[in-house]
């Protein structure tokens, strides 16, 4: 799957993002999801997304999946997370939809936040990065939107989306 310019915005960043299809398989995630899960990306890619949590979170991870379904996003889910080395963390899932041309649904883009790690140094950073991810897709927009084919088109309406959702988010409340 070709990178587009609006997705490389998420090659190194530092939030936890995947992107998975409609059935819950993981087709694309960014060097900050497989290092903290411990993974090689190549050996994340293809997975279904119950690999990286725990069997008693799958009920948790169930539920999240019948919200996006109905929905179209999931915001502020606790579910637990399950690394390479079996230990785990808990983490909360923030999700919305990406669509073709047709609004049929393809899959979602996923970001992860290990609570453990909400310090105020990393919200800073979070909110720094959404900011400077917004500018970057409104350039995208403003200079080569209207070039794009229908692929390119969903992966900057999904991203865009996405990072509207999290810029939303208060995160000073995620280390309560």
């Amino acid at each position: 799957m070709p990178q587009t310019e609006a997705r490389k915005t998420l090659k190194d960043a530092p939030i936890m993002w995947r992107r998975i299809n409609s059935i819950g398989m993981i087709l694309d995630c960014n060097s900050t999801y497989a290092a903290n899960l411990g993974y090689a990306k190549s050996e994340i890619l293809g997975k279904p997304i119950f690999e990286h949590v725990p069997k008693d979170s799958w009920g948790d991870m169930n539920n999240s999946l019948k919200i996006w379904f109905e929905t179209g996003k999931v915001t502020d889910r606790k579910i637990t997370f399950k690394k390479q080395n079996g230990d785990t963390f808990s983490g909360l899932l923030q999700a919305t939809s990406l669509y073709d041309e047709n609004k049929n649904l393809l899959g979602s883009n996923t970001v992860i936040f290990d609570l453990a790690q909400m310090s105020d140094e990393k919200i800073k950073e979070y909110e720094e990065f959404f900011k400077e991810s917004i500018k970057r897709l409104d350039e995208i927009k403003e200079k080569e939107y209207d070039q794009f084919d229908e692929n390119s088109k969903s992966e900057y309406d999904g991203l865009k989306e996405m990072f509207e959702m999290l810029s939303k988010i208060k995160l000073d409340d995620l280390k309560k």
